[in-house]
C-alpha cells in the first residue's frame, strides 16, 4: 500500500499553486475521480490515499485566492465525498488512530482554514464510539475551559477543535454531556453551528418534541434558518410523521437555485403528496410571485395552472415563448394561450433586452399552435391586434415589428 504511486500527490506540494483558482479546483477534482476510482476496487487503499490527499492539500493551496467562494466550495464538496471513504473502511485500530492523527494534524497547520469543515465530521471518521470517546476526553477540557473563561470574561473564544469535540460526543453516545458543553456556548447567544449537535443529540435519544423545540429556539439573527426547519422536516419524517412534516416545514425547509428544482425537490420527498397541492403551497408561500412559477407548473404538466400564474403576476416573456413553440403541436391550446400572454408580458415592459425577434418568435409559435388547433389565421391575426390595441403605448413596438405579419 505504501508503494502506491497516487497521480495526485506530486501536483499537491506545498504553495503548489499561484492566486488563480480554476487551475486547484480542476486537480481537487482530479484526485477524487482517482480515490473514487481505486476505492472501487481497493478501498483500504482508497482510505489511505484520501487521507494523504487531505494532508496535501491545504498547504498546496494556500496562496489561492478564494474571495469568489470557489475553491472554498470545492474543498468542503472534496471533504463531503472522502470522509465516507475513510470512514467506513474496515481497519485496525492502530491504523485509524494514526489516520485521525495526521488529518488532525492537518486542521492546526492549516492557516486559512481550508480543513475546518472536516470536524463536522470527525465522530463518523472515528468510526467506533470508543475511538470517538477517546477524542472527545481529549478535545472537551479545551472546549470546557474556552467557553467558561468566554462566559465569566465576555471576550470571545476560538478553538479549531470545538466542532470536532462535540462530534465526537455525539458519536460516543455521550448525549448529556455533549448538550451541557454546548449549553456553555450560549453566553452570548444560541449558535446553530453548535446546537446542531444537541438537537441531534435529542432526536438521538428518541426526544423528539424535544429535539424540534431545542432547534426552534435556535432561530435568531444571522441564523441558517432554512437548516433549522430542514433538521425539523427530517425529525418528522424519520418518525413517519409525514403530513405532519409537510404542513410544518416542507416549504420552509427546502430552497434550490431555481422554483422548478425546489417544486421537484419537495415533490420527492413527499411522494404521497398531489404535486399540484404541492405547487399551489409553494406559490402561495410567494405572493406576488405567482408568474415565477410558470415553469414548474408547465413542467409538471398543470398547463391551465401555469398560465393562471402568468397572467396573475409577471413571468419572463421568453420562458412563455419557448413553452409555446415547444408545445405549439402537443398542447396547442397551451401554447397559445402562452404565446399571448408572452406579447401582453412584452407591451408590459416585462423581461430583460426584449428585442424584434423576441416578438417574431411569438408570433411564430402562436401562428403554428394555431394550425395545430385549426383556428382561423385571421381570427389570430385579430386577437394580436386586440392585445395591441388595448395596451396602449406600450403595444407600439410590438405593432411596429409585426406590422408585415398582421397587415397580410
Amino acid at each position: 500500500m505504501s508503494t502506491y504511486k497516487w497521480q495526485f500527490a506530486p501536483r499537491f506540494r506545498r504553495n503548489a499553486f499561484g492566486w488563480k483558482s480554476d487551475t486547484p479546483i480542476q486537480r481537487i477534482k482530479e484526485a477524487l475521480v482517482e480515490i473514487k476510482a481505486v476505492a472501487k476496487k481497493e478501498p483500504l487503499l482508497a482510505a489511505e490515499g484520501a487521507v494523504l490527499f487531505l494532508e496535501k492539500l491545504a498547504p498546496a493551496i494556500e496562496q489561492v485566492d478564494s474571495s469568489s467562494g470557489g475553491i472554498g466550495s470545492t474543498v468542503n464538496l472534496a471533504i463531503k465525498t472522502l470522509v465516507p471513504i475513510i470512514a467506513k473502511v474496515d481497519v485496525a485500530r492502530a491504523v485509524r488512530e494514526r489516520w485521525l492523527e495526521r488529518l488532525w494534524n492537518a486542521i492546526q497547520e492549516d492557516s486559512m482554514p481550508y480543513l475546518e469543515y472536516l470536524g463536522e465530521f470527525w465522530g463518523e471518521l472515528c468510526a467506533a464510539p470508543e475511538i470517538a470517546s477517546k477524542w472527545a476526553d481529549d478535545l472537551a477540557p479545551t472546549v470546557t475551559t474556552m467557553w467558561d473563561h468566554c462566559a465569566s470574561t465576555g471576550e470571545y473564544g476560538y478553538f479549531r477543535g470545538t466542532t470536532a469535540c462535540l462530534s465526537a460526543l455525539y458519536a460516543a453516545g455521550r448525549h448529556d454531556e455533549l448538550l451541557a458543553l454546548i449549553a456553555k456556548s450560549e453566553y452570548r447567544h444560541k449558535s446553530w453551528h453548535y446546537r446542531v449537535w444537541g438537537a441531534k443529540a435529542l432526536a438521538k435519544m428518541g426526544k423528539r418534541d424535544e429535539a424540534i423545540q431545542y432547534a426552534q429556539e435556535s432561530k435568531g439573527l444571522n441564523e441558517p434558518l432554512i437548516a433549522i426547519a430542514e433538521f425539523c422536516e427530517g425529525v418528522l419524517l424519520d418518525a413517519g410523521f409525514v403530513d405532519e412534516a409537510y404542513a410544518r416545514y416542507a416549504v420552509e425547509a427546502t430552497y434550490a437555485t431555481t422554483n422548478l428544482a425546489t417544486f421537484k425537490a419537495v415533490a420527492k420527498k413527499y411522494p404521497g403528496i398531489p404535486k399540484e397541492t404541492i405547487l399551489r403551497d409553494l406559490v402561495a408561500s410567494q405572493p406576488g410571485q405567482e408568474g415565477k412559477w410558470f415553469a414548474a407548473a408547465k413542467d409538471a404538466g398543470f398547463f391551465e395552472l401555469a398560465i393562471e400564474l402568468a397572467n396573475k403576476s409577471p413571468a419572463d416573456p421568453r420562458t412563455l415563448i419557448r413553452a409555446a413553440r415547444d408545445f405549439a403541436v402537443k398542447q396547442p391550446a397551451f401554447a397559445m394561450a402562452a404565446g399571448m400572454t408572452a406579447f401582453t408580458g412584452i407591451m408590459r415592459g416585462y423581461g430583460y433586452d426584449i428585442t424584434g425577434i423576441d416578438v417574431l418568435d411569438a408570433y411564430a409559435a402562436v401562428m403554428l399552435a394555431a394550425g395545430a388547433m385549426g383556428v382561423d389565421e385571421a381570427t389570430v391575426k385579430e386577437n394580436v391586434r386586440a392585445a395591441i390595441t388595448a395596451s396602449g403605448v406600450g403595444g407600439m413596438s410590438v405593432q411596429r415589428v409585426l406590422a408585415h405579419q398582421l397587415a397580410m
